[in-house]
Formats: C-alpha cells, structure tokens, sequence
C-alpha cells in the first residue's frame, strides 16, 4: 500500500486497512477467506455473510472499500454476486468489488465487466489459497483498479457487437478446432495425442491461430490465455459442448 507517513512528531502513521465483506453461502468458504485473510497486513475483515441480501445490507451499515464475492448464493444461486457488483457501480461506486468463481467461463468476467473494469476483479476460487493472489485483487479494487486479464475482457465485450468482424472467422476449420482444446487448458503435446498430429503440426497450427488474432507479439502465455478468451467470448463455442 506504499510507504507509511510519518507525522511531524516524526512517528509513523500507518495507513487506514481496507475493510472487507466477505460473501459465499458456504461457512466453510467464509472460514477459509477469513483465516486466509486474517494476517494478512493492510486489511481488516469487518463481516462475513452467506446471502445477496445480508451482503447488500451489510454495504449499507458497514461501507466497507471492498466486497469479496461469490457469484452463485441465495436466494437464486444463479448469479447474485454479479448482480452485487452492478447494483454498487451505480450505488456505492467507490466499494471494489473482487468476484470469486469455480467457473472458469469468460463469460462471467465479460458480465462483471460489462460497465467497465474500474474496481472490479475476477479470481477463480483456488486462488483463495494463496493469499498474495487475493490481497492483491483487493488493494488493485480498493485503487479503482482491476486485476485478471480485465483490460482484454473488456475489449471482448464491445467486439461482441461487431461479431462478423471477429478475427476468429480467419481460422481454418483445424485450426478452429485446435484453438479449442487451447480453450480447455490443454497443452501442444495433449492436442497432438487427441488429435493424431506431431506435436510440431500442432505448434504450426497455433503459431498461425497467434498471427491470425494479432497476437503475434505477446508472450506465449498471454497468447493462450488471450486466444482462449476470444475464442470463448463468442457466442458460439460448439466445440467446447
């Protein structure tokens, strides 16, 4: 959070923590968020809550810098930590919001980001076990900041509604088709054996997918990782099906 300031009386002052609500309908999820967070320094945990409704409730009491949130809670357990996130962009735009999922579909991050990445971040739920990881989603949100590839999810939602302009369309039907298995984490030598190709065939194949999305210039992983999310922001992915 920066060096700490120091008074005129020459004592240092540290820096207000930044306060957490935490939110997930499984107390063991709670536990663990809040053991993971307990030591870590700068931050205080002020609540944890197992609803949409206490969580919104508890913005409003409490006004905390930064809501830690699961997607899927009560009382609908289809998206409540999303709808969190849109209801404080227009009520509390100042609370970050770091959204936590066992999906990993990019889909939910294009939905959080949808009005801008100012403040928000999306973590899978493993990353709660490493506490540098989470720490920093929460002081990047508490900034105005984002984390987790939210610059290029951004850029996917407004190229959605230029669709027929995608890069994607330049794909071959192979080289679609291996972008895919990219999609799904897989490496070059597991697309090689599930596909009947050398390992070199399919380094060909995904160096010309890299050149055909512009990202000829980034570094290997960026490079999957972008590729992988342009590929699944589209509305049609049939072959992860």
């Amino acid at each position: 959070m920066g060096a700490q300031p120091s008074s005129a009386d020459g004592l240092v002052r540290r820096e207000p923590a930044i306060t957490v609500a935490l939110a997930d309908d499984s107390y063991l999820v709670r536990e663990a968020l809040g053991h993971v967070l307990d030591d870590a320094e700068g931050v205080e945990v002020v609540t944890a809550c197992a609803d949409r409704d206490s969580l919104l409730e508890a913005v409003e009491t409490l006004r905390p810098d930064v809501v830690v949130t699961d997607i899927r809670m009560p009382p609908g357990d289809s998206d409540e930590g999303l709808q969190v996130a849109a209801q404080l962009r227009d009520a509390h735009p100042d609370v970050g919001v770091v959204v936590l999922s066992q999906f990993a579909e990019p889909r939910y991050a294009l939905a959080l980001l949808d009005g801008g990445s100012d403040g928000r971040a999306y973590l899978l739920k493993e990353r709660i076990q490493r506490r540098g990881q989470l720490v920093d989603a929460i002081e990047a949100v508490a900034r105005g900041g984002s984390m987790i590839d939210a610059k290029v999810v951004e850029v996917l939602v407004a190229a959605r509604s230029r669709a027929e302009h995608s890069p994607l369309t330049e794909l071959t039907p192979r080289e679609t088709e291996i972008l895919a298995f990219v999609a799904r984490g897989h490496s070059n030598q597991a697309i090689a054996d599930e596909l009947f190709l050398t390992k070199r065939a399919v380094e060909k194949h995904i160096n010309s997918i890299f050149l055909k999305l512009g990202l000829a210039d980034s570094d290997d992983v960026s490079k999957r990782v972008t590729a992988a999310l342009m590929f699944l922001a589209e509305e049609h992915s049939p072959l992860l099906n």
